[in-house]
């Protein structure tokens, strides 16, 4: 347990489950006062049971979807001054283009897109200048994939979102990070024979010669939060899938 983080207020958009619910806890194990924002917050507030770390007291959650500009104006007047803003929160629409439709890119465009510059709107006027968002691309932009062009847009545009807002915010920080295929539950829609068989080949396309781990990609999202150099970036966590 370090203290990259210690006492530091950090808000986890997208923190109940999945990868956000492993950053929520690296960051706790950090010393952070986490928050947990999340559309199901009774969901959010069994998950801050869990959390411990120095300030285990002290966590809390609250009802926030990004595709809701009122809950997010809510959540921030509610909350106040927050350090870190860390949004994970996402939504899929992984169908060949022939079998699109406009509710389900729309979707992932208000999850992916609109919503963490509407997180910015609210939450950047509460932060104190030495204060960081740290959005969340993924491996689909760089590396394209019948059947997931929608996740390939958004995880790209995420990336030209940290840049421009990094610019606009700073000195307040923006910095993504772009993970590779994970075993993080995200794919447990999949039966065990296609979730096994996707593993089994982003292994074999990654330099690393595995699929990540929720860890890998908490304990990159905690530097980049106490990192106060680094802003504008995109931080690729693929295990080098993009030059394999």
């Amino acid at each position: 347990m370090g203290h990259r983080l210690n006492g530091k207020r950090v808000l986890v958009i997208g923190g109940a489950k999945y990868l956000g619910k492993s950053v929520a806890q690296a960051a706790a194990d950090e010393g952070a006062v986490v928050v947990l924002g999340a559309r199901d917050e009774k969901l959010a507030w069994s998950v801050v049971a869990e959390l411990g770390g120095d300030h285990a007291q002290d966590h809390s959650a609250i009802h926030l979807d990004v595709a809701d500009e009122p809950s997010i104006l809510a959540a921030a007047q509610s909350l106040g001054e927050v350090d870190h803003v860390v949004i994970t929160a996402s939504a899929h629409h992984n169908v060949p283009v022939a079998d699109l439709e406009h509710d389900g890119i729309l979707n992932a465009v208000e999850a992916k897109i609109i919503g963490p510059m509407l997180v910015a709107k609210h939450f950047a006027p509460r932060m104190p200048s030495t204060g960081s968002f740290l959005l969340f691309s993924g491996t689909a932009a760089w590396n394209p994939s019948a059947g997931l062009t929608v996740m390939g847009v958004t995880n790209g545009a995420v990336a030209f979102i940290a840049s421009q807002l990094a610019h606009e915010l700073a000195p307040v920080r923006v910095n993504a990070i772009s993970p590779g295929i994970t075993d993080s539950g995200t794919w447990d829609d999949l039966d065990e024979e296609g979730r096994t068989g996707m593993y089994d080949s982003a292994a074999a396309g990654s330099l690393a010669g595995r699929v990540g781990t929720t860890d890998d990609i908490a304990d990159a999202a905690v530097w980049l939060l106490a990192a106060e150099y680094v802003s504008g970036e995109t931080i690729h966590v693929d295990g080098g899938s993009r030059h394999a």
